[in-house]
């Protein structure tokens, strides 16, 4: 297994790579837009910046997984004035349970070493035990619970 850097040649693959996150997220998510293609990330723009590294995972030069590192500021009263964010994780099924996810967050923790970047967080939805798994067993610890209410549908 090769993890090396998207090319803008890449953009066909990742651009379906985002749509099967997007369909595997919609029954998580309440407020995605069910009935109208919807778009994440603007992975062309990803790949050009300085700040973002966008990865793919290749097995046989076929692509097989995705991700990228993201420098982002925090606020100033965090120890640390950057963090590393990682998101647009996917692993074609075939390829899942053979620890190219691991591979991808293992380079992307190297990007961000490099960079001087010592914290990485990443968001993950509670109904996907699979990725928890997969993210604990890289080494990243539960810190934070984001909690949503839609008054709309709250009885009185």
């Amino acid at each position: 297994m090769i993890i090396r850097a998207a090319t803008i040649e890449d953009l066909p693959i990742l651009l379906d790579f985002e749509q099967k996150i997007i369909e595997a997220e919609r029954p998580m998510d309440p407020t995605l837009k069910t009935n109208e293609k919807i778009s994440y990330y603007d992975l062309g723009e990803y790949i050009k910046a300085d700040h973002t590294e966008v990865v793919v995972a290749e097995v046989n030069q076929e692509i097989v997984g995705s991700g990228y590192g993201q420098i982002r500021d925090r606020k100033e009263y965090f120890t640390q004035e950057k963090l590393g964010y990682i998101g647009f994780m996917y692993v074609k099924e075939t390829h899942r349970g053979q620890g190219v996810s691991q591979q991808i967050i293992q380079y992307l923790s190297d990007w961000f070493s490099t960079r001087n970047i010592e914290e990485i967080q990443l968001d993950v939805y509670d109904q996907n035990p699979r990725a928890i798994r997969a993210y604990e067993k890289a080494g990243f610890e539960k810190y934070l619970i984001r909690m949503r209410i839609n008054v709309k549908d709250t009885p009185q």
